[in-house]
């Protein structure tokens, strides 16, 4: 029994000290430590009695007493203690000496003057609430005094030598700091104690001090004052106010703070206001906050990493959680989120994201589809089958076509995340009614290409049943760039067909749309039917080859990710989806040109009929609906609109630039490279061979143009003699 009474109280602590984490503060040891239960970090300021005087002893018994009592945003925060006769243990949260701060982004490139601007504001912003608030003065401030947060925020503590202005009434007087550590002198002011100065004179000058030394580093000596060094020149004035030999002149904190907001003052940023912001967003008004969040996601570019991690993104979902914040919040969300670990985006924004799917905002559901590459990598397949899939597919049905439009291009993003039942039949039931009963011509277009895009993700079964009825209905579309992706389609997924498929019921289609209104559409049908007669006639040459032609027809679904497929290369590896098309398309700006024998064309066999590689359909899409807007009112579709010509709200504004299938809409014909001389690159002809191709198609070409200008001249006189 006796024991129980003996125990070490600090064994049973809440708070467990990290090991190799101390460091000297004052006449403190701050170590890093967690608690016990939650692991959650903290801050453990340990005082030994042993170790230290009477004195030392008094000013930490003080210090663990205000730091029980003094509560303000901008100092220390006390989160538990625990007094013994042997020492003290003083738990705040998680901070870094500011010294050490500075030292380590010195290490990185420096601090900058917005972060500097915050902190000066945060301390003399807390110096105030003590000298005008609480009537107390610090007595102790410098650099030793300040600590920096995981956010980057600077706190006020050392609140050891803390007093009364007036004195303390019981009659018990701290030493002074120089009393404690002489080399403390260097930091008191000019004038005398009893001097008939403000009773804040001491402070602001101390706080000029900090200022000295946050900008040049440690203060040498007093007289080191007078040389301003790196202080930035908007800030000299005030600095100059602070430690004025007249104390009389030197301002109250409260004003300071005031001079240094004014118009072009250090403190007048965007940054500083911006915090000031979120520091009383729950008593803004509701128009404020849409505001201030569509502005802040310009701002966060130029803000410090710490400071949107951990201060703008808690606030942000925040705002979203409970502040009816809404889909404003997206973008500087997933600006916040690209500085975050797979596993804390998997543990703050994951969650939010999945939330957000179940909104009956249509403004929220369109930025969510929009930006969903930002977060997709992020999704595991349970979550996008049981709690995302579900909302998304309400959007194919939806009356607004910017919805209808956005949830198709997202499914190339879902798809190789879709189990079994949602992908093959789900999916293919919304993409056989938007194909066929849709009234946006441009979403049929769209509905088709993606179709041929995740193909590789469809089971045999499903690409047996689907694949060629879908195609055939789009050659029949009304809409030209329609017809024109059935035909790509047929090429994209030639590897899908049987020699016997191509020849029942491909080539017939194909043979069909030979005699299309639109010259785009002939032209690629033309292209396909060559492409797909050659695998024909190769298995004709040879049949041993069969096998190889037709292995992937009966092949399960690719697993997601899987870059030789061509759905596949169009999901993943890339920042932006219109990018990935642009980069890898042959012929086109900056891309892959045919006769650099790009990844494309290397990994292309000999008998791969052309207009079936990635890079190659790319290059055709990127031709279809230009083509297809010319040639629209021959078709027969009168005030059909692309949906990115459509005047919806402004959730929708600016779309088109990143939009995957916008770019089938956006590209002439005539700008594409020659599919025919490509596809004899990719049979692995030689340059001579491919020249002499080239001469021989060019030959062909003049005679046919001389033929036809002979014909339109009536028949030649020599004929007409032999008749007579």
């Amino acid at each position: 029994m006796w024991s129980f009474f003996a125990r070490d109280p600090v064994k049973d602590f809440a708070y467990e000290l990290l090991p190799d984490s101390q460091e000297k503060s004052g006449i403190w040891t701050l170590h890093r430590g967690k608690r016990k239960t939650t692991g959650e970090p903290v801050s453990v300021f340990v005082y030994e009695v042993a170790q230290g005087t009477e004195q030392q002893t008094q000013l930490a018994k003080a210090a663990f007493k205000r730091m029980k009592t003094l509560r303000h945003p901008n100092i220390l925060a006390y989160v538990d203690g625990l007094e013994t006769e042997k020492s003290l243990y003083l738990v705040t949260e998680q901070v870094t000496p500011l010294a050490a701060h500075l030292k380590a982004r010195a290490e990185k490139g420096g601090v900058g003057e917005l972060e500097i601007s915050w902190g000066l504001h945060q301390i003399v912003k807390a110096l105030s609430f003590l000298i005008n608030d609480c009537h107390l003065l610090h007595n102790n401030l410098g650099i030793w005094a300040v600590f920096v947060d995981r956010a980057g925020e600077w706190k006020l503590g050392a609140l050891d030598h803390v007093a009364p202005e007036q004195g303390d009434p019981s009659g018990v007087s701290l030493p002074a700091p120089k009393a404690v550590y002489p080399d403390m002198e260097k930091y008191d002011p000019p004038e005398m104690s009893n001097s008939s100065g403000e009773k804040w004179a001491g402070e602001v000058w101390r706080l000029g001090c900090l200022i000295w030394e946050v900008f040049n580093g440690p203060l040498p000596r007093t007289s080191s004052l007078r040389s301003l060094g790196k202080i930035p020149k908007v800030l000299v004035p005030h600095y100059c106010e602070l430690v004025g030999a007249n104390p009389r002149t030197r301002p109250n904190p409260a004003r300071f703070l005031q001079n240094c907001r004014a118009p072009g003052g250090f403190l007048s940023s965007s940054f500083v206001e911006s915090n000031l912001f979120l520091e009383e967003i729950q008593i803004k008004e509701p128009a404020e906050k849409q505001q201030f969040f569509q502005d802040l996601s310009d701002n966060l570019d130029s803000f410090p990493e710490d400071f949107c991690k951990h201060k703008v993104l808690p606030q942000l979902l925040t705002a979203f959680e409970f502040g009816n914040a809404g889909a404003v919040v997206l973008t500087p969300l997933f600006k916040v989120g690209k500085f975050l670990s797979a596993e804390e985006y998997q543990q703050k924004i994951i969650p939010v994201i999945v939330k957000m799917f179940s909104s009956t905002d249509r403004a929220m559901r369109i930025r969510l589809l929009q930006q969903m590459e930002q977060f997709i990598q992020y999704l595991n397949e349970a979550a996008v089958n049981s709690q995302i899939f579900p909302h998304v597919v309400h959007g194919f049905t939806d009356t607004n076509p910017a919805i209808r439009e956005q949830t198709v291009k997202s499914m190339l993003l879902l798809a190789p995340k879709l189990n079994e039942t949602n992908l093959n039949q789900e999916l293919m039931r919304h993409f056989a009614r938007l194909q066929a009963r849709d009234e946006q011509g441009p979403i049929r277009c769209n509905t088709t290409v993606c179709l041929g895009k995740i193909a590789s993700y469809l089971n045999a079964g499903t690409r047996q049943r689907v694949l060629i009825s879908a195609f055939s209905r789009a050659t029949k579309d009304p809409f030209p760039a329609s017809r024109s992706a059935g035909v790509l389609g047929f090429a994209a997924t030639h590897n899908y067909y049987s020699v016997t498929e191509i020849a029942a019921r491909i080539l017939p289609t194909l043979c069909a749309v030979t005699v299309d209104p639109d010259k785009s559409v002939r032209d690629q049908a033309f292209k396909a039917i060559k492409s797909f007669l050659s695998k024909l006639e190769t298995v004709s040459e040879d049949p041993s080859k069969l096998a190889e032609i037709e292995k992937d027809v009966a092949s399960s679904a690719q697993p997601a990710g899987a870059s030789s497929s061509w759905a596949g290369w169009a999901v993943t590896g890339m920042s932006s989806l219109t990018s990935k098309l642009i980069r890898n398309a042959p012929g086109t700006e900056g891309g892959t040109g045919t006769e650099g024998g790009g990844p494309a064309a290397n990994a292309t066999s000999p008998t791969t009929p052309p207009s079936a590689t990635a890079a190659g359909l790319i290059s055709v899409f990127f031709a279809v609906t230009q083509a297809s807007r010319q040639g629209q009112s021959s078709a027969g579709e009168e005030g059909v609109r692309l949906a990115s010509e459509y005047n919806w709200d402004s959730t929708t504004k600016g779309a088109s630039q990143n939009d995957l299938f916008a770019s089938v809409s956006q590209r002439n014909t005539a700008t594409t490279m020659s599919l025919t001389f490509w596809f004899y690159f990719h049979l692995g002809l030689s340059k001579a061979e491919l020249s002499k191709k080239k001469r021989e198609e060019r030959r062909k070409e003049l005679e046919a143009k001389r033929a036809e200008r002979k014909a339109a001249k009536g028949p030649l006189k020599l004929g007409a003699r032999k008749l007579d």
